[in-house]
């Protein structure tokens, strides 16, 4: 019916801590069917997106529409200072963040913070190559961005040939990028300007707040 409608209903449900279970009772229909229509496997009729809008307290204009993941003024209370993010737990390569399905839960930042329409998402850490500024298990904040010039010696999520997601430093020189990891143990990748552009390799976001749980 529309690009967005699916991954709009599987991100408002889990939002909303609703089970496939608990949506499909509200609607009528089997668990099974909200499963497939989440997962793109079949296409949803008109009466079940009335339906799902309905239950999901959603406009169905906006859920046929809009990415609402990151369309925060929908999902958020105006009066509201803070809005939910995604936090994944693996990044895959070529997939854009908006279509990235390994969410494991949602993190409040401050709602100011995406003024300009600037869009965030939450990576939870695996590994040790970023230690000791970064743990295993701490959740980054990255603003969203591809633009490897203004991120030159910040710490970035990065895009690697279509292939590989990474964590690193990044650093912009006259003959290329260098990817640092702060942990001694793990070796610095260099990569000249036709490099870049060939691989490709692509900048996703600036990491803009850690928070480490204890």
């Amino acid at each position: 019916m529309a690009e967005y409608l699916n991954k709009n209903i599987k991100y408002i449900r889990a939002n909303n801590k609703m089970s496939q279970q608990d949506l499909a009772d509200k609607v009528g229909i089997d668990r099974s069917t909200i499963s497939r229509i989440e997962n793109n496997e079949v296409e949803t009729t008109i009466d079940n997106a009335i339906k799902i809008s309905q239950a999901l307290n959603v406009p169905l204009a906006d859920l046929i529409s809009k990415d609402l993941q990151f369309d925060n003024a929908t999902q958020v209370d105006i009066s509201s200072d803070i809005i939910k993010i995604p936090v994944y737990g693996t990044i895959k390569a070529g997939i854009p963040i908006e279509s990235q399905e390994d969410i494991i839960e949602y993190v409040d930042i401050p709602a100011e913070w995406t003024k300009g329409d600037k869009k965030f998402f939450g990576i939870k850490i695996s590994g040790d190559s970023m230690s000791p500024k970064y743990d295993e298990n701490d959740i980054v904040i990255f603003e969203q961005n591809n633009d490897l010039e203004m991120y030159n010696g910040k710490d970035c999520a990065i895009m690697i040939n279509g292939t590989e997601s990474t964590f690193k430093k990044l650093l912009v020189n006259d003959n290329g990028i260098v990817l640092q990891p702060y942990n001694t143990a793990y070796d610095i990748m260099m990569y000249s300007k036709e490099l870049v552009e060939q691989l490709p390799i692509r900048v996703i976001g600036i990491a803009r707040e850690k928070r480490t749980r204890v």
